[in-house]
């Protein structure tokens, strides 16, 4: 309907213009345009709410599980971690403060999405490593074998594509900049365990893999961990180097 240059226009690339362009699509005026652009401002509030609900969750239960900031793990009367949402929400006005503009949001973007593949690797690896440590544990569901294999091998497949696609955004450095972010959290997490608990983790967290004191168990996976995330940097970087945007 838009054609080439239709998606191409301003006010598509930066978001101003979609509203008008669906009333166009349907032949609607300027009221038309108008509730559209309402419901899109209504759809974006409800998107950040619910990342914001999600992530705020996940930073509480990091907390709880000490690895992550002991004042995260608070909650109020309602059951709701006030501390983790207020942290998550003046991290996202940072973040808002430097994608004002074109060029700053598509950096976020990069580097965000750069994150997000580092926490779809690791996650995807985890599930082999939980299988072979804490197969004992009972679970709500269990994933059969071969999807833990597949889910596996498309890790590194997720790892191919952040290698090769990293450049495509326009920013040379963002696949570093994108590690670098990651990074932060060791020395987070280094503080949490080391300095504020000494070197223990939570009971708490301890009970839920099923294991007593501080004994952390067999480590039946042994050193395929590592070679897992040696494996994806590897396959990161070669891809990196190999995949190159046309002159």
């Amino acid at each position: 309907m838009l054609g080439h240059a239709g998606m191409l226009a301003p006010g598509i690339v930066d978001g101003t213009g979609v509203a008008e362009a669906l009333a166009n699509l349907i032949h609607g005026g300027r009221i038309v345009t108008q509730i559209l652009v309402i419901l899109m401002i209504m759809a974006l509030f409800l998107a950040i709410m619910t990342a914001m609900a999600g992530s705020s969750r996940t930073l509480y239960q990091g907390a709880k599980d000490g690895w992550l900031p002991k004042y995260l793990d608070h909650t109020n009367e309602h059951g709701a971690p006030t501390r983790a949402m207020w942290t998550d929400f003046g991290f996202n006005l940072i973040l808002l403060a430097i994608a004002s503009d074109v060029a700053g949001y598509f950096f976020v973007l990069a580097v965000s999405n750069v994150g997000y593949i580092i926490f779809n690797f690791l996650n995807l690896n985890a599930g082999w490593i939980h299988r072979m440590d804490s197969s004992h544990i009972a679970r709500p569901w269990k994933a059969p074998t071969w999807l833990i294999g597949v889910n596996t091998v498309l890790a590194f497949v997720n790892a191919l594509f952040l290698g090769a696609g990293a450049k495509v955004w326009g920013y040379s450095n963002a696949l570093w900049v994108g590690f670098i972010f990651a990074a932060l959290i060791l020395p987070v997490f280094a503080y949490r365990h080391y300095v504020r608990d000494g070197g223990k983790f939570p009971a708490g967290a301890m009970e839920d893999l099923g294991l007593t004191g501080q004994d952390l168990g067999v480590k039946k996976a042994g050193i395929l961990p590592y070679v897992a995330l040696a494996g994806g940097l590897a396959v990161v970087l070669i891809a990196n180097v190999v995949f190159q945007l046309p002159a």
